[in-house]
């Protein structure tokens, strides 16, 4: 069977999915919807860096993307700085018909117990009032520290300890509004950036835990916050600007799912910008690497190592955010209504895509 897809913006995150849509013989390239006025009426083939055209011009017009009745869009537009804008995006598609699945908001990968009712009750109202289905995922949160870790625990006699880690080097990653303005690189240490706000990294990773936790059969007492910086110890450039001597260089965060006055379940990430930052932190396997440890009976310490064919574990990890989306599109869309957790999907492998 085909499926009609639209994509939903072609930003770091859609010009991967736009590539993946068209390497998937499942998917049909319905339309492409853009928010930038110079992006509208190119050829999606353009957008997505492929150097061939596709045959389908991006629009503007929300309205003329919808009404080609798609399957199901995939949704990558950035919601970081726009939550609720983001979450009425989903809710008009949902209500349209369409099925949807998405990079963002984050939240929605399992929201119970992480963000109020009201910011995920509307998103299953519309996939209840559209007969719809909806699947928030993509590497992280997604596939590194749910699928992963879970599958992982499925060999264990006791468990201890889930810890689900992102060690990279962001330094390749050109997105200055992510770097710079949320997770707080370039700037002073004694100012909070968006990310460390109190709340933010739980709202942010929260679902990782609680779904973990949830998957094992287990509700946990509280989650908690932790996170450390350190400056850069002389300037240099990234692909998103510069970073003066002095400020932040390096971030650490856990964001910790206890049990009994311990932590149970843990998503860590550990962020340089320069790989001889913080020499004592967790190093990664390869260029680039999640982990996950599994403490108890037994030990098990698995290792996804990242690159792209550029060379680039930044570039491997956006495209196993995109492909996580497109290559859910089939599950998602014969899924009942609803919004939907990777607890509620069957194993998604990359059917098709041997060549």
């Amino acid at each position: 069977m085909t499926y009609r897809v639209v994509q939903w913006s072609t930003g770091n995150v859609g010009r991967n999915t736009l590539a993946g849509i068209d390497a998937h013989p499942d998917l049909e390239l319905a339309g492409v919807w853009v928010s930038s006025p110079a992006k509208a009426g190119r050829d999606a083939g353009e957008l997505a860096g492929l150097g061939r055209s596709l045959g389908v011009a991006a629009t503007g017009d929300e309205a003329e993307a919808l009404a080609l009745r798609p399957d199901c869009v995939v949704y990558t537009a950035m919601a970081d700085v726009r939550i609720m804008e983001a979450i009425d995006d989903l809710c008009r598609i949902l209500r349209s018909g369409a099925n949807v699945v998405s990079s963002s908001p984050v939240f929605l990968q399992f929201p119970d117990g992480v963000v109020p009712p009201e910011m995920a009750d509307p998103v299953r109202a519309a996939a209840a009032e559209g007969g719809t289905s909806i699947f928030v995922n993509g590497i992280d949160p997604g596939f590194a520290n749910d699928v992963l870790p879970l599958a992982l625990t499925g060999i264990s006699e006791r468990i201890d300890e889930v810890r689900c880690m992102e060690v990279l080097n962001y330094a390749t990653y050109d997105q200055g509004t992510v770097l710079f303005d949320i997770m707080g690189f370039g700037g002073p240490l004694d100012e909070t950036p968006m990310l460390l706000q109190p709340g933010v990294l739980t709202m942010a990773w929260g679902s990782v835990v609680r779904q973990i936790a949830a998957g094992l059969g287990v509700e946990l007492d509280e989650v908690v916050e932790h996170h450390t910086r350190l400056p850069a110890s002389e300037t240099f450039q990234v692909a998103s600007g510069t970073i003066e001597k002095g400020t932040a260089a390096a971030l650490r965060f856990e964001v910790r799912g206890m049990l009994g006055g311990r932590p149970a379940v843990v998503l860590e990430h550990v962020t340089r910008l320069r790989d001889d930052l913080a020499p004592d932190w967790p190093q990664p396997a390869g260029a680039g690497c999640y982990r996950v440890t599994v403490t108890g009976e037994p030990n098990y310490t698995l290792d996804l190592q990242l690159l792209g064919e550029d060379g680039d574990h930044n570039t491997a990890g956006l495209k196993a955010t995109a492909m996580r989306l497109v290559n859910a599109v089939p599950a998602v869309v014969e899924a009942p209504a609803g919004l939907l957790t990777a607890l509620d999907l069957p194993l998604v492998p990359g059917r098709g895509l041997l060549r």
